[in-house]
């Protein structure tokens, strides 16, 4: 029609026009601060909160979802990963800005550190075990995939059934302060609103974390697949040096010692290996070029107009698979495992670690050992059968790594 204003890329011209909604004040030109869990600090050390949102000023998912035609939302999935202090926060900050100033699009960050619950970040005595750590990375996903649900199917955000509370209001608090969940109060606090921000323009969650094994960062391609997202990563690549001197200016620095072991087993994106990483870029952290500008800009389009392509399971195949994959893993993870636990009770005796303490140690090198089987079994382990390629190096060295946590409390052992 002459006269109209052209449409962006991601809308479809509906086949009536749409109704004409009342007028409605414009919004402030003053814009909220950013989130704290995307600036660092923790979500709830932030006491200002984002203006609030009327009933009146939004419209609800399923209203956006026809204003913008019958054309689904188009939502990405973007990893940061790298070692701690390698700058992901910086990096997350400054794309968040840029997406949302040059292409317009709705954009979050979700800071994984700051999400997690402070009881297990103030216990200076004992530090999470990487299970711990694992379970509550697997709960966040969960939260990440509630909110995905509430925008697809253009209903509210439902909180699940299951969750640890503080972790819980930092996630939805880190949106609210971003515009993607509304603060207006509802008669229920377990769900909440969608921001016409969230539902009426495309939409990228950047996470950023470590993700330093492949296998964490899986979990969350998996996610896309589940609902046909895009899904990119950005390795921050930054030297040891750098990370150590770094980490040593911040007030709550990390044990070096935690980024040393974290530097030896991280794992940089491989597509020439997995098919599935082929979205990745790898970015030295001292760069800052127009020209590296361009190539992030690039791959995050490229994500989004190329979804990840759901694949129906066949589940009998799957479970024939499973049982034959299971079988072969275990035996030889078994026989691993045996000689993890059996070398590291020479190196203990060796220290001459006191004969109670050898007791103690192998009871909970066994238990370990235990466990982890009984995960592999069950099909718990994110690595065991996947689509992709299961490698023995990768079972072996999560177990070193949780051997290690135990170890430490009786003897230290050299790296």
């Amino acid at each position: 029609m002459a006269g109209s204003a052209p449409r962006g890329p991601w809308e479809r011209r509906p086949a009536s026009p749409p109704p004409r909604l009342p007028a409605r004040p414009p919004r402030p030109a003053a814009q909220q601060p950013d989130c704290a869990c995307a600036l660092g600090g923790r979500c709830r050390g932030r006491r200002s909160q984002p203006p609030a949102v009327s009933r009146d000023g939004m419209k609800t998912a399923q209203d956006a979802k026809g204003a913008r035609g019958e054309r689904p939302q188009r939502i990405g999935l973007c990893l940061i990963c790298g070692l701690p202090a390698a700058g992901k926060s910086t990096l997350a900050r400054g794309l968040r800005h840029r997406l949302r100033q040059e292409q317009g699009w709705a954009v979050g960050v979700v800071a994984y550190d700051d999400v997690m619950p402070d009881a297990f970040l103030e216990e200076a005595s004992a530090r999470p075990l990487p299970s711990q750590w694992k379970l509550l990375r697997q709960e966040l996903l969960k939260y990440l995939e509630c909110f995905l649900m509430a925008v697809i199917n253009g209903c509210q955000v439902s909180a699940p059934p299951n969750r640890t509370a503080a972790m819980w209001e930092d996630f939805i608090t880190c949106l609210k302060h971003q515009d993607l969940v509304s603060s207006a109060a509802l008669e229920t606090q377990s769900c909440y609103l969608l921001t016409k921000t969230a539902v009426s323009r495309p939409l990228f969650l950047i996470l950023d974390d470590n993700f330093y094994y492949q296998s964490m960062r899986y979990e969350v391609y998996q996610l896309a697949r589940k609902y046909s997202l895009g899904f990119c990563q950005l390795f921050l690549d930054c030297s040891l040096e750098t990370c150590l001197q770094r980490n040593g200016q911040r007030p709550q620095a990390l044990p070096a010692e935690t980024i040393h072991l974290m530097e030896g087993k991280i794992e940089k994106p491989n597509p020439e290996k997995n098919a599935w990483e082929h979205n990745s870029l790898i970015i030295p952290s001292t760069t800052c070029s127009s020209e590296a500008s361009l190539k992030l800009t690039d791959l995050l389009l490229t994500a989004l107009e190329n979804p990840v392509t759901y694949i129906e399971d066949n589940v009998e195949q799957k479970k024939t698979d499973r049982i034959i994959c299971s079988t072969n893993v275990l035996h030889q993870a078994d026989q691993m495992l045996r000689r993890i636990v059996s070398q590291t009770m020479k190196e203990a005796k060796d220290e001459q670690v006191l004969p109670f303490n050898l007791k103690l140690l192998a009871e909970e090198l066994n238990k370990l050992k235990a466990e982890f089987l009984e995960d592999l079994k069950h099909g718990n382990k994110k690595y065991l059968c996947s689509q992709q390629t299961i490698h023995i190096p990768d079972i072996i060295s999560f177990f070193h790594y949780e051997k290690d946590n135990i170890v430490r409390k009786y003897f230290s052992k050299p790296h």
